[in-house]
């Protein structure tokens, strides 16, 4: 493959989103909603909400008291305001940070193509003197990028904004915790791709970039169930299975990304345009 067609590929789009308010309004406001004030939010009031009048603390003491032995060992030197922040602020917002690649590479893989047919752009690209794998590798990496670039930034933002607001009831710096380590360096790079992959494939069938961005959303849905088990309690992100995710995402994406190499053609894509 030529490296040098696949860097032009990856510079014309990266261009091409900076310049797209609709493509950047998302990848800015979402990751600052969800990892800085959301996070801010929940460390600075939850301590304040225990002591609520309205609130039972029995229910709160007996719902931490139910979960997995390796947890409540974790717990066990905490006081109750201390435990609910550490069981909102490392396990509750694990699943939501897989949001970050996913939107991230689906929003700008989904104007890979789509985009282009809306601008009337596409036409030049696709007469391109590159091959079909050169023009696929430089779509996917034009996602994948900004994805873990914004990914690693918002994990350094909730970080900082966790740790700061909870810092008056933790007093000390509880963030992260191996088990963020292995989702931000392991899964969230197998979620980009998944994205991605997904995005792209999508994105090269259909005609407006709404329409490609809606379809390659389904990828969220795994994720908003993950949250869901959790906050109900039938599992809890550890470790072991925070590995067992990311190998899961990663045969998902490459069998995805498989899938795209062997059937992503040029040639149908003019047809269809």
């Amino acid at each position: 493959m030529n490296r040098r067609a696949i860097l032009a590929i990856v510079r014309r789009d990266l261009l091409t989103v900076s310049r797209s308010k609709g493509v950047m309004y998302p990848l800015i406001i979402v990751p600052l909603i969800l990892m800085v004030a959301m996070p801010a939010a929940l460390g600075y009031f939850m301590p304040a909400s225990t002591r609520a009048p309205n609130v039972n603390i029995g229910e709160l003491e007996q719902f931490l008291a139910q979960m997995p032995a390796t947890l409540q060992a974790q717990f066990a030197t905490y006081t109750l305001e201390q435990q609910l922040i550490v069981y909102m602020l490392l396990y509750m917002f694990a699943p939501l940070f897989l949001v970050m690649p996913l939107m991230v590479s689906t929003v700008i893989a989904a104007d890979s193509f789509a985009g282009e047919k809306e601008r009337k752009t596409l036409e030049a690209l696709i007469y391109t003197p590159t091959s079909d794998m050169e023009l696929f590798v430089g779509k996917l990496l034009s996602g994948w990028l900004p994805a873990m670039a914004v990914s690693l930034i918002s994990f350094v933002l909730y970080g900082v904004s966790a740790n700061l607001s909870a810092w008056p009831t933790m007093q000390h710096i509880f963030f992260p915790n191996a088990m963020w380590l292995v989702l931000v360096f392991w899964v969230t790079p197998g979620a980009a791709a998944l994205g991605m992959g997904a995005a792209v494939l999508v994105s090269s069938r259909v005609s407006t970039f709404q329409e490609a961005y809606q379809l390659s959303s389904i990828v969220v849905i795994p994720i908003v169930l993950l949250v869901l088990v959790q906050a109900l309690g039938v599992i809890y992100l550890s470790v072991a299975l925070t590995v067992a995710l990311g190998v899961v995402i990663w045969i998902a994406a490459v069998a995805l990304l498989w899938w795209g190499v062997r059937t992503f053609r040029r040639n149908e894509i003019i047809a269809r345009w």
